[in-house]
């Protein structure tokens, strides 16, 4: 959050900052909300607005804005099993209008400490419950600490939720037991940092996945241009040397 899947580094990082508190519970069985048309190429244009501003650590500029959703298959979603969290519902969806400014993400890599505020979000969700599919609406502000350029602590702070009271309990549970006791709090910051350091570089770097598959391209658009044989119109006509 299978079709192409976002890999779990990059959902999990959107999840922390966006709608992941969902990603923290734990679940069980079948494939109720598929992923919509457009859902992959959304997040991935998010990733990569947030990964340009990551990796060129410019000041000025626009402030990252996505609107962006995840859908978990509810087999995504055990993590939180063997740490107490039991999710006994199905599939979810999530969606957030992301706010983040720039001034705070080259900060938070730039200076020795910082701390980022994500505004409060609302994030809408629907999930797969007894056969039927339910709202859920949630209020967070996420909170990261940044040492040295690295995330060190993250809470999500979640404010308010609404929906089933099953699911309000087993949300509420899983963000109270990460803030207060951190027990998810380890692979989070690891999967943060990884991405920061490792993914960004690794897709949109200059030697990255995307800059190969552009000279690919363009390498391929030459060589082809370079052995196209000229057509009759573009071969030179010769004077013709015959009287009238």
């Amino acid at each position: 959050m299978p079709k192409p899947a976002f890999r779990s580094d990059e959902s999990r990082l959107l999840a922390c900052l966006a709608a992941g508190l969902l990603a923290l519970a734990a679940a069980p069985p079948a494939l109720a909300l598929d992923e919509p048309p457009g859902e992959m190429a959304a997040l991935k244009a998010c990733e990569k607005r947030l990964c340009t501003m990551v990796l060129g650590k410019e000041p000025v500029g626009s402030d990252l804005a996505c609107d962006v959703q995840k859908t978990w298959a509810k087999s995504s979603l055990e993590g939180g099993k063997s740490k107490g969290v039991s999710w006994s519902f199905g599939d979810a969806r999530c969606s957030v209008d992301l706010r983040l400014q720039r001034k705070d993400i080259v900060a938070a890599l730039t200076q020795p400490k910082h701390t980022v505020r994500v505004p409060a979000h609302e994030v809408n969700c629907i999930l797969e419950r007894d056969g039927e599919i339910k709202p859920v609406k949630a209020r967070l502000a996420p909170k990261l600490t940044f040492k040295d350029g690295k995330a060190d602590k993250v809470w999500i702070n979640l404010e308010n939720i609404e929906g089933p009271d099953d699911v309000k309990s087993t949300i509420w549970t899983a963000a109270q037991l990460e803030d207060k006791l951190g027990i998810f709090h380890r692979p989070m910051i690891k999967s943060i940092n990884k991405f920061l350091y490792r993914q960004c570089a690794k897709r949109y770097g200059p030697d990255g996945e995307e800059a190969k598959a552009d000279g690919g391209e363009k390498k391929t658009k030459v060589a082809a241009d370079k052995h196209t044989k000229p057509t009759a119109t573009d071969a030179p006509t010769k004077a013709s040397t015959a009287g009238p």
